[in-house]
């Protein structure tokens, strides 16, 4: 965890593409302001100041020279910001992807508090959710995230489907190395796969604004499949909108923001966040007319 400033002033965003309606920003700002600190959140869009991936080691290099506290990283630099840092938690070597990084004594560190903010937000929500084989669409870096969780949760199989094939190998063997051999396969026959599964996991950004649709397709879906996306904007994706329909338990993308983003506060700033308090701002901020 990072030293809390002496100033009590934290300088933090999100480095992502499409991210302009993300709540981080007022996640963050209203934990510090409940503790008293001033905390700026800014939001670094590749999308909309037209920059590539080649910018992001300027970037980098401009908020840590400008006094950064650290920046939350989402899709799709989670992994591509690797390269760039000093060290990683062990957490974020073993997972293989970064959510968050911190600037301290001129070094970067890259942390990941989506595995346990995945983790915390299923054992919630879905306690009793058979976890006997389970498939995840998505092989990047939330996907390595949300692999992770998911056998750490006990899911005794898991198949990984993704449209690159190799990306989806390279995490099998990555979540084979961690949790035993045979744990994870790459999926390849998808209807008869989700005949035989418990519960299904969106790890891609299918469904979130700007990106419509559905990583499956709904109609494999029956009323005994647990289906859990991380995306939150919208909280109601295609695919848990049909998964209701059908009857199925679901999981929204709104716990695992919460909770990455509560591990990313404490990184930052040194202090304890309070996971209820973050969820209640959440919740408010998802009303309409809301900052």
């Amino acid at each position: 965890m990072a030293r809390t400033h002496s100033s009590q002033r934290f300088l933090t965003g999100l480095v992502g593409r499409n991210i302009q309606k993300s709540r981080s920003p007022w996640l963050h700002e209203q934990e510090g302001d409940a503790h008293g600190v001033r905390l700026v959140y800014q939001l670094f869009d590749f999308a909309s100041a037209g920059w590539t991936e080649a910018d992001l080691p300027a970037l980098l290099d401009s908020l840590q020279r400008a006094g950064f506290a650290g920046v939350n990283v989402t899709f799709p630099y989670k992994q591509a910001v690797i390269p760039l840092l000093d060290e990683l938690s062990d957490e974020a070597r073993a997972i293989g992807a970064v959510n968050t990084v911190t600037f301290h004594d001129g070094r970067r560190t890259g942390y990941n508090t989506d595995a346990t903010g995945f983790a915390d937000s299923f054992r919630t929500k879905l306690p009793d959710a058979p976890r006997d084989f389970a498939l995840q669409f998505g092989a990047g870096g939330a996907g390595a995230a949300t692999g992770n969780a998911l056998l750490g949760l006990g899911i005794k199989r898991l198949a990984i489907f993704d449209v690159d094939q190799s990306r989806a190998s390279e995490l099998v063997v990555r979540l084979n190395d961690s949790f035993g051999a045979d744990r994870a396969h790459v999926g390849t026959e998808l209807t008869d796969a989700i005949a035989r599964a418990d519960g299904v996991v969106n790890a891609t950004p299918i469904g979130m604004t700007g990106h419509p649709g559905s990583a499956l397709d709904t109609d494999l879906l029956q009323p005994h499949h647990w289906v859990a996306d991380v995306v939150y904007v919208p909280l109601e994706t295609e695919l848990l909108g049909a998964a209701r329909a059908r009857g199925c338990a679901t999981l929204d993308g709104s716990g695992m923001v919460v909770r990455q983003a509560a591990r990313a506060f404490e990184h930052f700033t040194g202090l304890q966040a309070d996971v209820e308090r973050m969820q209640r701002s959440f919740t408010v901020n998802a009303v309409p007319g809301q900052p």
